[in-house]
Parts: structure tokens; C-alpha cells; sequence
């Protein structure tokens, strides 16, 4: 065990050292490499691959070490191209970075309260990496060109999710499925924003060939069947709301042949995919167990302890720790076996409340100000791309991000890595957004925004 471990380490290094570079220097003599780096930095957002310094595995922690993978290391080699282009495309602070630095500030001060300060310096180690990855991201697309080739991305991630969805639940049988992801919900908390993307292009990408249509339903096919086989009961109601807004914001900017087509065959497939999987729906809403919503509450009432006692929150990251014996703050709740002290509560299951837990409510406050703000910038990129090609992103994030945000209030998922890094793409999606917009109108050289976007 510990020569496999050393391996991975040696064989970590390796890559950074030897692979970074090579990587970068090929990238720059050759497009296909580029376009590789890109493809893997996005690819391992959701087939993680990565190493824990310092780590702590066996403790129920939102970050269990000082982790490193090689999307990170790809973020690198994409960082040093943005780097060696800085004289034609200059960079640039993205929108939204004081508001996540407030975020962080805040979460940092909780650190006077943790029982384990390495278990906060993990939780921080964490959020500068995923405001790293959205720096390289938003500065990286400097055209309306990179949309497309994200989508083709998206489209080959999804490819390998629904595949790894199918062995676990055909090959393996597995009632629930989860993927390459650390849990069913995480599947579908990443899967609502790529299902609203899918979906969104289909009805709103003008000038879209037949066979590309038919592409890219199946790419929304496979993931509402990834959805379903997570028999995840909010995520399922989670996605088709996002699914009926991305729907009902598409008919509203005008009714055509086409998104009548697609509304009447998605009626119909989701109709025969439903009929499929009805008796294993069925089964997950009759037989969850009752124990699961006591637990969430019980959780939940621990956690208003917490930041009643703490007003500054109990420590980032501290919540697994503090939640058991010789702190009370889970004095309410029943242990099964009282006399076994390796028993251990979990973690409360809402970011919301998590979040409050360990840094007080000024910090969840600086972190809902943050979504939302996010989330209005995606408005504002709804009204001002709403002739052009790419108004289907601004579409579907309107329904995919209200679809995860109101699911964060069942589940801590956005602070799983996976979901981490594919929040801070979207949010730096909206961002460039907004950067390409005001270029465009600063030089007055499209006075209508359906020229905004090159045929």
C-alpha cells in the first residue's frame, strides 16, 4: 500500500514537472494540443484525478487535504498560454472577484474558533484553486469562438458520464448510479447545468443543420437518463424545473417550427423513458426511508447551535469535528450504539447552513450575495444577447443555476470539488460574457446585438 502510494506521488511529479511544460511548448506550436489541455482541464472537473497532501481521509470533511490534480495541472499550461498572449489579449480581473474575496476573508476569520486549523487550511487551499481556475477561464476566452468549442467539450464529458452511468447500473447493478462522481447527488447537481445547455442550444442556437440537432438531443437524452438513474428524488424534480424554464424562456422569445418539433419529441421521449424507469422511481419514493428527513433536521438544529454559540462561526472546514463528543452541539440526536465511540454524526446536509455553521451568517450572507450577483449578471446577459447566437447560455443558466442554488438547500454539494470547479466555470462563462459584450460596444462596431455574434 505505501509503494503504491509513493507511485503516486513519483508519478504526480512527474507530470507536473515533465508534463506541464511539454504540454505548453506544444500547445504552442500546435492547435490540436491546445485544444487537448482545454478539453482536459474541463474532462477532469468531472472525472477527478488527483493526490491529497497531508491527508485526511478517514475524518467527514468538506476538504480532507491540501489537494492537487491534474486539472489543476491543466489550468497551469492553459495559465502560461494566457500569460504568453497577454500582449494581444491583455488580461483582466473578472467580475465578481471582490465578492469572492470577501467570501474567502470571511471564511478565513472563522479560523479563530476551528479545533483543527490544518481542517480550515484545507477548506482554503480549496477556494484559491477554484478562483485560479475561473481567473485562467474568463481570461482564456477571448472570442465568441471558445463557446463553441465548450460546447463540443460538454458534449464529449457527457459522453463519458452516461457510459460510466450505464456500467455501474447494467454492468454492476447498481440501484442508484453516481458515475465517475463521489455521489448521486453530485451527478445531479453537474448534470442540471450541462441537461439546461443541451437543451437550450437545440431550441435557441440559430442556424443549427438537422444532423447537429439531432446531436445534441442526444447529448441532453443522455444526461436526463444519467439524471433518472440516480433515482435522486430532488434531483429529479430539480432538473425538470430547470428543463421547463429553459423550455418556457425559449418559447417566449418566439414560437417556430423547430422548438415545436423538439417540445412534442421530448414530450414524447421523456413519456417512453419515464414509462422505463417508473418501477424503480416508484420503488425510490416508496421505500426512502422516513430516518433520512430526521436526520437532516436533526443536523440542521445542530448547526443553529453552532453559530448561536459562535456568532463567527465554530471554523471553516470544523463542522465534522464539532458536531461530536466533547463538543453538545449534537446532544439531541440518538446515537444508535452509545457506547461505541467511534460512531460519528455527518455533516449537515445544506451549503446554506454548513456554511453559517462554520463562519456565521455574515459569511453565508457575502456567499448568497455572491451567487446572486452572479446570477444577475446572467440577466443582464439574457436582455443583451437576446437576438444573438449565444443567448441559449444566459437561457439555460437561468434555469440550471436557480435549479442547483434551491438543491444546495438539501445538499452541501457545491463544496465537493467536482461541483466546485463546474460552478466557477459557469460563473466565469457569465463573466466573459459580459468582457465580449462591453469590447463590442466599447468600439461601436455592432450597433445591433444580433451582430454581436459571428455567422
Amino acid at each position: 500500500m505505501e509503494e503504491s502510494s509513493n507511485l503516486k506521488y513519483i508519478v504526480f511529479f512527474a507530470v507536473l514537472i515533465i508534463g506541464t511544460p511539454t504540454a505548453y511548448f506544444s500547445a504552442l506550436r500546435f492547435a490540436w494540443v491546445e485544444k487537448l489541455v482545454f478539453f482536459l482541464m474541463i474532462f477532469f472537473t468531472a472525472r477527478m484525478v488527483d493526490i491529497n497532501f497531508v491527508s485526511r481521509e478517514t475524518f467527514r470533511l468538506t476538504s480532507k487535504g491540501f489537494e492537487i490534480g491534474l486539472v489543476d495541472i491543466s489550468t497551469l499550461v492553459i495559465f502560461f498560454l494566457v500569460l504568453k498572449r497577454k500582449k494581444q489579449n491583455p488580461l483582466q480581473t473578472p467580475p465578481g472577484t471582490i465578492p469572492y474575496f470577501i467570501y474567502f476573508a470571511l471564511s478565513a476569520l472563522s479560523i479563530v474558533n476551528s479545533a483543527v486549523i490544518l481542517f480550515s487550511l484545507f477548506e482554503l487551499w480549496k477556494m484559491l484553486r477554484m478562483y485560479i481556475f475561473f481567473w485562467v477561464v474568463y481570461n482564456y476566452f477571448t472570442d465568441f469562438d471558445k463557446f463553441e468549442e465548450l460546447m463540443w467539450v460538454l458534449g464529449l464529458v457527457t459522453a463519458y458520464i452516461f457510459i460510466e452511468v450505464m456500467r455501474q447500473k447494467y454492468g454492476m447493478g447498481k440501484f442508484q448510479s453516481w458515475g465517475p462522481f463521489p455521489h448521486q447527488n453530485s451527478l445531479v447537481m453537474y448534470s442540471i447545468i450541462l441537461g439546461a445547455l443541451f437543451l437550450s442550444y437545440v431550441l435557441n442556437r440559430k442556424g443549427l443543420p438537422p444532423q447537429k440537432i439531432s446531436i445534441w438531443l442526444l447529448a441532453f437524452s443522455m444526461v436526463s437518463i444519467s439524471v433518472i438513474s440516480t433515482l435522486s428524488r430532488a434531483g429529479m424534480v430539480l432538473y425538470g424545473l430547470s428543463t421547463v424554464i429553459v423550455l418556457g424562456l425559449s418559447l417566449l422569445s418566439g414560437i417556430d417550427a423547430r422548438k415545436a418539433g423538439v417540445g412534442v419529441l421530448l414530450l414524447f421521449i421523456s413519456m417512453g423513458v419515464l414509462a422505463r424507469a417508473w418501477n424503480s422511481i416508484s420503488e425510490r419514493f416508496r421505500t426512502a426511508p422516513d430516518e433520512s428527513a430526521l436526520v437532516r433536521q436533526s443536523l440542521a438544529k445542530a448547526a443553529m447551535k453552532m453559530v448561536k454559540d459562535k456568532p463567527m462561526g465554530v471554523g471553516l472546514n470544523n463542522f465534522g469535528i464539532k458536531i461530536n463528543p466533547p463538543w453538545q452541539y449534537s446532544s439531541h440526536i440518538e446515537m444508535h450504539n452509545p457506547d461505541d465511540e467511534d460512531e460519528k454524526n455527518g455533516l449537515v446536509e445544506t451549503i446554506y447552513l454548513m456554511i453559517a455553521a462554520e463562519c456565521g451568517w455574515h459569511t453565508l450572507a457575502s456567499y448568497i450575495f455572491l451567487l446572486l450577483y452572479f446570477y444577475y449578471l446572467n440577466i443582464k446577459n439574457f436582455i443583451r444577447y437576446r437576438f444573438s447566437k449565444l443567448n441559449f447560455l444566459p437561457v439555460a443558466l437561468i434555469g440550471g443555476l436557480l435549479a442547483i442554488y434551491i438543491e444546495s438547500s438539501l445538499e452541501w454539494v457545491l463544496k465537493q470539488t467536482n461541483n466546485y470547479y463546474q460552478l466557477m466555470l459557469v460563473f466565469a462563462l457569465i463573466a466573459v460574457m459580459q468582457k465580449l459584450y462591453l469590447k463590442q460596444y466599447k468600439r461601436k462596431t455592432h450597433p445591433a446585438a444580433r451582430e454581436m455574434v459571428p455567422a
